[in-house]
């Protein structure tokens, strides 16, 4: 069942906790940037994380990918660091490669990808960073 991830922080935890492949698209390779320091903090935590930009060839040394098409396993969340006219488009993406969950970056929402998520099984996130929502729970965690 799909979920508005938005409306629930306890399923939006349970998310995180069994999504251990996560796609970040519009990854940079500028330490400087958001997405680059997410992507970073992930791997740290022990995810395995797919960079995609048709842009670059490589981000320390690991493969980019041109699209989410590409990766060569499932992935769990496709992390999206894109304008957010570019969402309804990753979303798609994301239904065709049976991706789990679009997650949409602080500042990346739009309600057309929200309803053609859900509308096809995918749980959905927008305007919120899962990076922020990790460190909430693993110090909820090491607190409990």
């Amino acid at each position: 069942m799909a979920h508005d991830l938005n409306k629930d922080e306890h399923i939006r935890r349970e998310v995180i906790i069994h999504s251990p492949v996560i796609a970040i698209v519009g990854r940079s390779d500028d330490h400087y940037y958001t997405s680059y320091q997410v992507g970073e903090y992930l791997i740290k935590e022990g995810f395995t994380v797919y960079n995609v930009n048709p842009n670059l060839d490589e981000i320390d040394g690991e493969d980019v990918y041109k699209s989410l098409k590409d990766i060569p396993e499932k992935v769990n969340i496709v992390d999206v660091f894109r304008r957010s006219d570019f969402l309804p488009e990753v979303v798609q993406d994301a239904i065709d490669i049976g991706a789990e969950t679009v997650w949409g970056q602080l500042g990346v929402q739009n309600d057309e990808a929200r309803l053609l998520a859900l509308g096809a099984g995918l749980n959905f996130a927008q305007n919120i960073c899962l990076r922020t929502e990790h460190e909430c729970l693993f110090k909820g965690m090491q607190q409990g």
